[in-house]
Order: C-alpha cells, then structure tokens, then sequence
C-alpha cells in the first residue's frame, strides 16, 4: 500500500479516464455499514471493558470474547493464592463508568475485586458474549479477506478433560491477554524432586474454596515463600499466623513504600495516615452513598495518585525524598531484625523494580516465626531447600513467587502478513505503535500490550482509552468499508525511537532486575509506557489515522469515497426513524455564552 487512503496507481491521463468511467455508486446509504465480526481475547479488566465498549459505540457487528479460564476477571480469576490483594487504592481499580462505593479496605482482596469484574458483566449483561474455556491457540491473518483465522480449543461437552478444536474469523482481532498472564516456575536444580506440596502463586489451585480454607490444616507445616515481588510480599504477612514457620527466600532486593495515597486518604477520612490497609467502616461507607462526596473522594484519591510522576525522574526532588522517606519507614518498622534491611533496601532508586506498599510485610519478616534467608538457594531438596552455604531447611511446602514469563513469546502463535509470527517480530524486543498495534498484522489492536503499563498512576484509565481507540478503529474500517487498517512500518519505527530516547531521563534505566526489562537487570525497557499516565491518555485521545495504511473491502474499488453510498442515509432510504437527530439533547454541544 501507499502512503494515501488507497493505492491508485495513475498511469497517464487514460487509465485515470477508464478508471473514472468504471466507477458506480455504492448501493447502500452513507450510515448503513457493513457487518463486521469482532473477536475479543480474555475476559479481564481488557476484554470486559471491550465488550462493554464495542456493544456501545458500534452497530450491526457480531461480538465473541473467548476466555481461557471458567470465569471472567482474567488475573483476579486465575490467582487465589495467600494474601491476594490490589496493590493501588481501591477506589482508583475500578472502571470509570462504574461507582463502587462499598470497598471493604484501601486495597481490596482479590475475591472482592474479581466480584466486582462479575458484577459488571452482570450489569451489562456481557455473558451470553463470553465463550468460558475457549481458549485461542492459533491465530493468522488472511491477506485476500483480510480476516484473522483463528483456531479456538474448548472442552468436549460430557467428557471431562478432553478438548476439541474449531476454527473462526474475525474482521477485527482485540486481544486483551496482557503481559503477566503466562507464569514460570524458577530455573532452581531439584524443582521437581520435592516430595512435599508445591505451588505457584499464580497457579495456587484451590477450587472454589477459599486460600484461608485451603491452607487451615497447615498450622504445623513449615512453609518456604522464594521471592520478594508483589505476590510475595502479600503472601508471608498472610500466611504468617495461619503455619508454624515460614522462611522467605529472596535473591535481591525492593522498596516497600509507604502506603500509596495514605496522606491523602487520612485527609480525607480524618484517620491516621500510619495506617497501611484501613478498613472501612459502616460509616465511611455510608458516607460513599452520597453521589458528590463520593465522587469528590474518588476524583481527590486518583488525582493524587497520578501525581507522583516526578518520582520516576532520575535526581527529581520527588525522587529524592522518597528514597529518603521509603529507607526511614523501612528501617523503623526492620527495628526488631535490622540486619534484614542491609539486604533488602536497595542502593537502586525507588520505582526502578514495581513499587508496591506491602501492607504487614515488613512487621512479618519481625515475627518469630519468619526467617529471612538472603543466602542463594543452590538446590531443592526431596525434603526441603538448601542455599550455596550448605544449609538445609526441611520444608512441607514450597511456594514460588517467582513471576511470570516477560519476553512478550505469546502462548499462541499469531501470523501476520507474508507469513511473519508475532513471536519472530517481537525478538529481540517486541516493538509496536503507540502499545497497540504493529505493522505487519492488520486489524489487530490490543491492550496492555509491551509497553503499556505504568510506574505511577491509574492503569485502568489507560486501558479505558485503549479500548476505546480500538473502538474508533474498527468504526473506521466499518464506516468506510475498509478490508484493513494497518499502522505504517515507519511509525511503529519513530515509535521505538522515541522509547529509546525517553528511558534514560528515568530511575527504570538503573541497573535493578524487573519485569519492565523482561526479568533482567539491564536493557531494553518493555513493560513500561513512555511517560505519565495522564500523557497516555492524551496521547491516545485522537488517533493519527495519517499513521495507517488501508485497503477497500473490493479491490476494484479505486475512488476514496466509494464509502459515500447513494447520497442518502438510512432513515431516508427506509423512510422511517429521525430526520432531525442532529437535534436531540446528545447530539448538541451548545456553546456557553462569554461573560464579557
């Protein structure tokens, strides 16, 4: 394709004649679109607010969303382990259409917010949209329809544990899978050979029980916890009185903040700042009843949050006194153990690894019952674990919290123009346009893609705006009866240099093992979005459709406004339904009268 809306190769004045004389009119209003089948994959915060979306801004369109999992609420469906809880406020984890005003504490448990997710799947009755246990296995692009072919896995009605497959299109492919949905277990010698029970903290499978439940016969067991990310750091205060003894493994070392927003949640509910995780009464929530105090509160709280941009500057004021203020709250609550903080704050700056607050993790590594061991782990034991000091501590179960696979490899393969995997295209680093799409695989958008996430702010907001620039995608393929919308080779590339040039202003650049780096010390920043959140958003807000290359649904059609149709719109051509919608109260933007 061109540079142009479509390539029209112009060969003198008589092709340009015959090409003039060739061409008729659509059959078809100017507002009556094409049907266009939409394919959503993963029912998580993404894939809802993608159904939710779609149904609302489009019409005429065939909507499925595939799950993998039996439940919708993707990480807050498949992770059940100990402690589970989100790690910003409450408050600011919601949809911003939806008003939650009966949170049980600052940072919600993972069942409640997973009820949350289902809630609103209820509320905008996506279920007979969702398709539970589908899951996408393989995925490939058809340049002549200019449809994705998919191929979906689903259980064998009746028969347990055996699956089938069948095939499906899509004239547009969302995906909503996200780059922490695929968990490793550790490279540790021995992983296999322990005898005693082993997890994953994102495969800490309990069925419908609760985690409390599952672990309630595990008050004589001695528990060993390896790692100090987010799931960690949630999983040793909770198990901490539910065992006899838990030991926590860890290799290197993090910032626990003080709680996100807590100055600002004392201020606004008048109680004590120190508080890590405050629990709502009966009467703040009552208090949340009331729609203006409510929304004051909840617009106060998040506009704090994306307040601490400046932290993530290199030699920032902000930066500077969080260091300062995060060593002094660690220290004070490390008092009854501090030699654990000489091997577990950093010499990094803060936000260089996830920042999280670790309610009670701290005040837990203190307790008699928790050892902290620093020392490597050479090897797992048929009875324990054993660190390169020749130390041996028998365990009864073992729990990795060892992260999930970050190169952005997706389970499924997906195969683009001219036979190009998405796995190929992304090594050794995935790079895409803006966090959304990539050249090369046409009418594919999606969600927390590389790239995407945040050190600071709301990420809920982003993924809003993502849906909804994906939205205005497939309305503009739907509007103009294009087979393809494609993001130029050119923009994906002035994209990645802009990466380049931006993390080195930014604490993400030190040298500190994270996922923002595809798990290693240094490198190539992938997790992270490119500034602030609010900069996100206003990036997002208008697309740069001049960055996009497309083709007609019909190859003979040569002239741009072949989308104009027959010069009418639909309530002429069917002589029903309004002549006069351009003014109604939604369609009006009347204009304020200036003061002088």
């Amino acid at each position: 394709m061109g540079s142009g809306h479509f390539a029209n190769v112009r060969n003198g004045a008589t092709n340009d004649q015959q090409t003039r004389a060739e061409f008729k009119l659509g059959d078809f209003a100017i507002d009556e679109h094409r049907r266009m089948k939409i394919v959503v994959i993963g029912a998580g915060f993404s894939g809802i607010a993608a159904g939710i979306r779609f149904r609302q801004k489009m019409q005429n369109i065939d909507l499925v969303i595939y799950e993998k999992n039996a439940g919708v609420g993707g990480t807050w469906y498949s992770n059940k382990y100990p402690g589970l809880a989100c790690d910003i406020p409450s408050h600011s984890y919601q949809f911003s259409f939806t008003n939650k005003t009966d949170w049980s504490s600052f940072y919600a448990p993972g069942p409640e917010i997973r009820k949350y997710l289902e809630s609103v799947v209820d509320t905008y009755k996506l279920m007979p949209y969702i398709k539970l246990q589908y899951q996408l296995v393989h995925a490939r692009y058809d340049e002549p329809s200019g449809k994705w072919h998919l191929r979906i896995r689903k259980p064998v009605e009746g028969v347990a544990e055996q699956f089938e497959e069948f095939e499906d299109t899509a004239d547009f492919l969302f995906t909503g899978v996200g780059g922490l949905a695929r968990w490793s277990w550790p490279s540790i010698e021995g992983l296999r050979d322990f005898q005693g029970k082993m997890f994953h903290s994102a495969d800490f499978d309990v069925g419908e029980q609760t985690w409390q439940d599952a672990v309630k016969n595990w008050k004589n067991k001695k528990v060993g916890v390896i790692g100090v990310g987010s799931s960690a750091i949630q999983i040793v205060p909770a198990l901490q009185n539910e065992v006899a003894k838990v030991i926590n493994y860890v290799r290197g070392k993090t910032w626990l903040s003080a709680p996100f927003s807590g100055t600002k949640l004392a201020e606004l509910t008048k109680r004590d700042p120190n508080v890590e995780n405050y629990a709502f009464s009966e009467s703040d929530i009552e208090a949340f009843k009331d729609p203006v105090y409510y929304k004051q509160f909840r617009h106060d709280l998040e506009a704090d949050l994306n307040g601490a941009h400046p932290a993530t500057l290199r030699d920032s004021p902000m930066q500077e006194g969080a260091r300062k203020d995060f060593r002094e709250s660690m220290l004070k609550k490390l008092a009854k153990k501090p030699w654990i903080a000489d091997h577990l704050i950093p010499d990094f700056a803060v936000a260089c690894r996830r920042l999280t607050p670790g309610p009670g993790y701290l005040e837990a590594l203190c307790e008699d019952n928790v050892d902290f061991v620093s020392t490597h782990i050479k090897r797992i034991t048929p009875t324990g674990i054993e660190t390169v000091d020749g130390k041996h501590e028998e365990l009864d179960v073992i729990i990795c919290a060892t992260g999930y696979d970050t190169t952005w490899q997706f389970e499924f393969p997906m195969i683009g123009r001219n036979g190009t995997s998405l796995q190929e295209r992304w090594r050794p680093h995935p790079e895409t346009y803006l966090t959304i799409c990539v050249d090369g695989f046409p009418n594919l958008f999606m969600s927390l893609g590389p790239n995407a996430g945040v050190g600071s702010g709301s990420l809920l907001a982003i993924i809003e705006r993502q849906v909804m620039y994906a939205v205005e995608a497939a309305k503009k393929m739907q509007r103009e009866r294009l087979k393809s919308i494609e993001v130029k080779e050119e923009a994906v590339r002035d994209f990645d240099e802009y990466l380049e040039h931006y993390f080195p202003r930014t604490v993400f650049s030190e040298k500190c093992r994270s996922w923002y780096k595809m798990g290693q010390e240094e490198g190539r920043i992938t997790g992270l979005y490119p500034g602030s959140t609010l900069h996100a958003l206003r990036t997002l807000e208008h697309p740069r459709w001049e960055d996009y290359m497309y083709e007609p649904l019909d190859s003979g059609v040569h002239n741009r406004f072949f989308w104009l149709g027959d010069g009418q719109t639909y309530v002429e051509k069917v002589n029903e339904g309004d002549r006069a919608w351009y003014l109604n109260d939604n369609e009006l933007d009347i204009p304020p009268v200036p003061d002088n």
